[in-house]
């Protein structure tokens, strides 16, 4: 890029590799859109050490300049580009105190960096990465006034939340980009290929110009005409040097999609799911889509629930809640009432017939998988249930249905039946389980109901004897 620079023999212009400050001040400067403005800084007076200090140079919002003339000479872009510039450039200043700036999308895996505010205090949240998996939290009462953090939580939850949100706003325009994106790669011309079908059509204009010229001198003037001759031959030489970069660039082009792809394209267009999970779309680019669909998200955590207000674009508001993990666990936590159960059955059945009663019952282990003997085996050591022994129904005097129906001389079913109403005492844990009967009770029922006397013995009755 052009800088003034100064030397010996006075100021002259060298082209250095453009530096960050030189391409911010070029991007800042109301010039670079075509306008006139005077009194972007001013100067600040302080007291440092008793002494009166002067800091100059600071910039001032655009509302207090002094003056602002739009359009007084011919501008690189427009002022709507410029304002729209300036927007981006505050957004990605994160860490400057603004307190609108998203932050620029960065390498991290978590969706929602730049975008979170802390519902409690105001202030934006962090992102903190610890090995696959990230937290956002607010730090910055802990910063600025060394008070405790206001809230922390898992970025992975969250960001399931909200992407199916944004999703599900996103899914009826889905079809609609997927054609639109059709038509422009079918008829897009690149900035770079249009620039060099005009430098082309100059550049043989040039030549048929030359080549008249050359055409109309007089032979006999020598000069003249290998002079022309000359112009002549750089012209032809400049179209040549032209076709040749626009056969390159159509080289490089890629080719138009094939009916295949097209199909793909249309069925990834109604499928925002398939293309938001595709391995081709990278986290800047789903960071990219929330951010073109969300504004910002504030989020309070209340009662052990983390509440977010997702702010979109539009100016509408959608809330979200999601449940923490409670202490000590995580999302593959198997429910509270399975864990009950299993201590409970663990006292009445091998590990065996656990599994297969909670396969029947239709409860999963935290990742969803079926139970197996071992898995029952490793979920009962981490929880510290000790295992079946079969003692233990007798240690606790407790007898299964079949021994209870043949100590009342009844059937099995029709024991079940009395268990069923009430009118034995008995538990069953959950349906499936097997039903646990106290020895005394059965054994006081049988002495209430046996019969007072022997049955008559009838003459006529006649009996099979088996040998």
């Amino acid at each position: 890029m052009p800088v003034k620079s100064h030397d010996v023999e006075g100021r002259f212009i060298a082209w250095k590799l453009p530096l960050y400050n030189t391409v911010h001040n070029i991007l800042t400067n109301p010039v670079y859109a075509g306008a006139y403005a005077f009194g972007r800084t001013t100067s600040k007076v302080i007291i440092e050490e008793g002494r009166k200090r002067v800091r100059r140079g600071l910039r001032r919002p655009q509302m207090e300049w002094d003056v602002l003339l739009k359009d007084q000479h011919e501008g690189y872009i427009p002022w709507s580009e410029f304002e729209s510039n300036q927007q981006v450039i505050a957004n990605n200043a994160i860490g400057k105190g603004s307190a609108t700036a998203k932050g620029a999308v960065r390498r991290g895996g978590l969706l929602l960096a730049g975008l979170l505010r802390c519902g409690h205090c105001g202030r934006k949240m962090y992102v903190a990465y610890s090995g696959k998996a990230g937290r956002y939290h607010c730090r910055g009462a802990l910063v600025n006034h060394g008070t405790e953090r206001c809230i922390s939580f898992g970025g992975l939850r969250a960001d399931e939340a909200v992407g199916a949100a944004v999703l599900g706003a996103l899914k009826p325009l889905g079809i609609d980009a997927a054609t639109k994106a059709l038509e422009v790669q079918a008829s897009e011309t690149s900035a770079a290929q249009r620039q060099l079908e005009l430098a082309l059509q100059r550049a043989r204009y040039e030549a048929t110009h030359a080549r008249r010229q050359y055409d109309a001198v007089d032979p006999a003037n020598r000069l003249v005409a290998g002079e022309l001759e000359r112009r002549w031959n750089n012209a032809l030489e400049a179209v040549h040097e032209i076709e040749g970069e626009i056969a390159a660039l159509e080289a490089r082009r890629p080719s138009l999609l094939g009916e295949k792809e097209r199909d793909q394209l249309m069925r990834l267009g109604a499928d925002l799911d398939l293309a938001w999970s595709h391995p081709a779309a990278t986290s800047a680019t789903r960071k990219r889509i929330v951010r073109a669909a969300l504004r910002e998200i504030v989020v309070r955590i209340e009662g052990g629930v983390i509440e977010m207000v997702l702010h979109w674009q539009g100016g509408d508001h959608t809330a979200l809640e999601l449940k923490m993990n409670a202490a000590g666990k995580h999302r593959w936590t198997v429910p509270e009432d399975t864990l009950t159960l299993v201590r409970e059955l663990a006292r009445l059945m091998p590990d065996r017939q656990i599994a297969r009663l909670l396969n029947r019952a239709g409860k999963p282990t935290g990742r969803g998988n079926g139970w197996t003997q071992a898995r029952i085996c490793s979920f009962r050591s981490h929880h510290g249930i000790a295992v079946h022994r079969a003692s233990e129904w007798a240690e606790r005097g407790e007898i299964t249905l079949e021994a209870a129906a043949q100590i009342m001389d009844v059937s099995v079913m029709t024991a079940l039946r009395m268990a069923r109403l009430g009118i034995i005492k008995g538990r069953q844990v959950c349906y499936g389980a097997p039903w646990a009967f106290k020895t005394a009770d059965i054994a006081a029922y049988r002495t209430r109901n046996a019969p007072q006397r022997p049955l008559t013995a009838d003459p006529a009755q006649q009996r099979f004897d088996f040998q």
